[in-house]
Order: C-alpha cells, then sequence, then structure tokens
C-alpha cells in the first residue's frame, strides 16, 4: 500500500472503488458464505487429513488424460485453404496427476474435483493478467470471478443488483435472451435512443433528467458489434455516457463477447483481395501494441468509480461450446457473485477449465494476442464480402430489380462483431396503409423463408417488449422504419452471398421494384 493508503497495482498507486454498496438488491445482501465451501481450503491443504469434505477419491474419476490438437502461434497459415494441412500444430494433454509439474495443466484430479466457486486459481490469473493487459482498470480494487458465459453473468449480475419491480436500461433493440432473463425475474427494460452507431449522450440525458419514480438500477449495453445492430460505440461517445450515468449514479453491465471481433474500416470492393497475413512479432515487436491500440475504449477502462460490471467471453472468440466467461467487477461485488456461484452453478466445468488453460498456458498471452489478431482478419475479410455483396444486389440495377432497391433500403458497415442491420422504410411498401408496419415485417420475414433465406425481423430486438401502439399516426414525411438483422460469420462465403441475392429478390418483390 503507498503512504497515501491507495493500493498499488503494478507500478501504479490506483485509488480504490467508490462504495456502492447501497446498489446491490435485498437477495444478494442477504447472501451468507456456504459454511462448506469455507472448510474447503482446509481440504485442500497436504499438511490436513481431510475426513470433512464430500469429495470423491480422484482414483475412481473415470477419466485418465484428455488430448487436444491446436494450432500454434502466429497462426499465419491455419485458416488458408491451401497452407492448413500444412499449419504448425501442438498438443494439449491433461493427464489424471500433473507428476511433470507441467504449468500449463491443471490435473484432472483438480479439474474434475468441486473447485473454487470463482474459478481454477491458474486459468483465473491467467484472465486477470489478460485484464489488466488490455484493459487497465483504473482503480485497485477490482476481481474477476469466471461464469458460463455471458447469459449466466447476466442473470447473476440482475440477481445482485436488481429485485422484482425494478428498472434497467437498454438499446432500443438489444439481444432478445437478455430482455427476455430480466422479465422472468419481473425487471423492466427501458429502451435508450440509439442511431446505427449506439447509444445517443443526450438522449440519455434529457430521459433521466426527466425520470420520474425510482431511478434505474443499471444499463445493460452491448457497446461493440452490437447485437442486433452490428454498431459500434465510440471512445468519446462512452465517455459521454458514463459521465451521464455517474451524475446518476446508475451502475453499466458491459456485455462484450465481441469486443475483440473488432475490423478494419471498410473499403467498397475491399473483398476482391485476399485477406493480408499480419506480421509476426518477430517482424513487428509492436504488433501486439498497435493492435490494443485500435481496439475502442471499454466502459472498464474508463471505470474511475468501479460501476462497471463486465461480461466477458471465450465464446465467440474459442467457441460457444466452452460456455466459459468471466466478470470483471469491483472487490465487494466479485465477493457477493461469488457466493451466488456457490449456491447455483458452484463453478464452470473442469473440463473446459483445464483444457482452455492448457491452451492459453502453451500459448501465452503473446500467443493469444496472435489469434486475435488473426480472427480480426478473418472477420475483416468476411464483413467486407458482405458489405460488397449487398451493393451488388440491393445498390446496382439487376433482372429482379432493374432500377435497384436503394430506394427502400439502408445499413452501416459494421466495425465490430457479426451482424449486419438492414433497415427499411414500411411507407414504401404497397401495402402500407391496409397493412400495420409490425405486419409488414411479418410478411417480409415469411416470404424471405420462402424463399430460402432466414433473416431475423427487428422487432423481436426490441428493449421494451409491451406491444406497440401502431394506432399512432406518423407525419406523411417521416420514414416508418422496420429492420431485419442478418449475419456474415455464420454460413460460408458462397452460402452468404447466395443468402443475400435472395433476400435481395425477396424485397423487390415485396416492395413492387421486380417489374
Amino acid at each position: 500500500m503507498a503512504a497515501n493508503g491507495t493500493h498499488t497495482n503494478g507500478d501504479s498507486a490506483l485509488p480504490k472503488a467508490k462504495d456502492l454498496w447501497h446498489h446491490l438488491s435485498p437477495e444478494a445482501l442477504s447472501r451468507r458464505p456456504s459454511p462448506l465451501k469455507t472448510a474447503f481450503k482446509y481440504a485442500v491443504d497436504p499438511r490436513i487429513v481431510s475426513l470433512g469434505g464430500g469429495l470423491p477419491l480422484p482414483a475412481y474419476f473415470p477419466f485418465e488424460k484428455i488430448t487436444a490438437t491446436a494450432p500454434e502461434p502466429p497462426f499465419l497459415t491455419y485458416n488458408d485453404p491451401v497452407k492448413s494441412k500444412d499449419a504448425p500444430m501442438l498438443t494439449v494433454e491433461v493427464g489424471r496427476y500433473n507428476h511433470e509439474q507441467d504449468p500449463g495443466m491443471i490435473p484432472l484430479a483438480t479439474a474434475m474435483q468441486y473447485g473454487q466457486s470463482d474459478g481454477a486459481p491458474p486459468l483465473l490469473n491467467w484472465i486477470k493478467e489478460h485484464t489488466r493487459l488490455v484493459h487497465h482498470p483504473p482503480y485497485s480494487n477490482w476481481g474477476c470471478l469466471m461464469t458460463v458465459g455471458n447469459t449466466q453473468g447476466l442473470d447473476a449480475a440482475l440477481r445482485l443488483l436488481t429485485s422484482r419491480g425494478d428498472s434497467i436500461l437498454a438499446e432500443e433493440y438489444t439481444f432478445s435472451s437478455a430482455m427476455e432473463t430480466a422479465h422472468a425475474q419481473g425487471v423492466r427494460s427501458v429502451p435508450v435512443k440509439v442511431d446505427l452507431e449506439g447509444i445517443l449522450p443526450t438522449e440519455l440525458e434529457a430521459q433521466l433528467a426527466a425520470w420520474e419514480g425510482p431511478l434505474p438500477k443499471f444499463l445493460y449495453t452491448i457497446p461493440t458489434g452490437q447485437n442486433p445492430t452490428g454498431g459500434t460505440l465510440s471512445s468519446e461517445r462512452r465517455k459521454e455516457v458514463y459521465k451521464v450515468l455517474s451524475k446518476y449514479d446508475i451502475l453499466i453491465v458491459e456485455d462484450e463477447p465481441y469486443y475483440f471481433l473488432q475490423m478494419d474500416s471498410y473499403v467498397p470492393g475491399a473483398s476482391a483481395n485476399a485477406p493480408t497475413p499480419p506480421p509476426t512479432l518477430a517482424e513487428d515487436p509492436q504488433k501486439h501494441i498497435k493492435f490494443l491500440s485500435q481496439m475502442v475504449t471499454s466502459y472498464l477502462s474508463l471505470d474511475i468509480d468501479g460501476r462497471v460490471l463486465r461480461l466477458d467471453s471465450f465464446s465467440k472468440v474459442m467457441a460457444p461450446g466452452t460456455r466459459l466467461g468471466w466478470i470483471v467487477a469491483q472487490e465487494p461485488f466479485i465477493e457477493r457473485l461469488m457466493r451466488q456461484n456457490e449456491v447455483s452453478i458452484q463453478t464452470p466445468a473442469g473440463f473446459t477449465q483445464s483444457i482452455v488453460f492448457s491452451l492459453l498456458s502453451k500459448w501465452g498471452q503473446d500467443g493469444y494476442l496472435d489469434w486475435l489478431v488473426e480472427l480480426r482478419k478473418e472477420y475483416t475479410h468476411r464483413r467486407n464480402v458482405c458489405i460488397d455483396g449487398l451493393a451488388e444486389y440491393f445498390v446496382k440495377p439487376s433482372s429482379f430489380a432493374p432500377k435497384g432497391l436503394t430506394s427502400v433500403v439502408e445499413w452501416k458497415a459494421p466495425t465490430a462483431g457479426m451482424f449486419f442491420w438492414l433497415k427499411f422504410d414500411a411507407r414504401k411498401h404497397p401495402k402500407y396503409g391496409t397493412l400495420t408496419p409490425l405486419e409488414i415485417e411479418k410478411e417480409i420475414y415469411e416470404a424471405a423463408i420462402e424463399h430460402g433465406v432466414l433473416f431475423i425481423p427487428g422487432s423481436w430486438f426490441r428493449a421494451d417488449q409491451d406491444p406497440i401502439d401502431e394506432s399512432i399516426e406518423p407525419a406523411d414525411d417521416q420514414p416508418v422504419d422496420i429492420f431485419f438483422r442478418g449475419t456474415f460469420a455464420t454460413v460460408p462465403q458462397d452460402k452468404l452471398l447466395q443468402g443475400l441475392k435472395l433476400f435481395a429478390e425477396t424485397i423487390a418483390t415485396e416492395f413492387g421494384l421486380s417489374h
């Protein structure tokens, strides 16, 4: 501890987070440590003969060894369709016991056992170092706790901070499963106005200034590669949003599974060129510094108060089936979340923790950043293919749309994530007036499926799931927007282009532009 009473984190003296204990829900405040869990530290102490814990003998676990293969940094040929068969690979092996004292292994005798509720210490420490390297939290008493992915992390945050009857803020269009999680707990989600980039800070300020009754407990936001819009909020806007929420003492739940799927700026026609392999670290020692400097500022990096709970995950950068994520927050919140883990998930699956840590320890922090750099290259190319495809089928005159479709559709090239967001003016649909905008959206959705392509209707992602009052007639010159979400991450390139063409044909027919 420094002379001024602040804690030290590395070489920098950092203040502690604000005391935000008053934000905790009655449920979170009532949680007590599990007596059995408090005794667990003695069960794993080699000096003590433990007859108290209900731990099965590792000799009876039916798993002797788990072996997997994975690519080796710097991954320059791993996704190359020609060279991939010769890409260098490494072996990840986890045995029952760690007789060789391999630092990159959590032995199965440990991984398959009841473990610590915040996660296996070696992996947890690796995650903490990754967080420090990428985000540099600007206060000293932050910590991490593992989750079973961000969906469970949000459920935990809701239980930590809200009670039935409370409200939260969310982007006007957001991840529908997150809103259903809140709804099932009796928490009302209130939409915040957005544009194609994300939250509008001035609208947020005006909304809170006019708020009546208890303020919302937190803002739930997906600020990078937003699901469903694909928008990424600029660093400048994040600073403004953080300032507004700090003024009103509102917390932020920052859901960031797409954070490392950030891309280079879109250049029309770029998909015609194969992605250029990034340099190796030996060729460019500043490679990782440059990569991290290109990342948009996270709310965690701005969080001088300790009011951000950041949800992170391996789902989009390794595999969703790992079911492994983590929460970063101030330590008093982490302690309450650990009490919750003790009586819910206990800890993420030992299989996942052992395999993921074995791989990450072999890669190292530098190797993991190499992997993320490679993902950036691949996702940038896929995004380029998608946006060039939209230009090809929605902009240019064609046999199915002689004048193109630009009179009815609008989009913005995403700079992160997996999604793109198409906006249509329902007023220009020939059945507008006979059908409501929601009925037009439904008709387009069903027509697209009939034509062989699936896009998701934008109304499914509305933060406020109360019925829409469509009896209010907009001004004559005001567009009536309906939206559809697509993804460029799910299918091979040829199928992506085929799907875009099929949807363009559907739109041409539906809007009467095919003749």
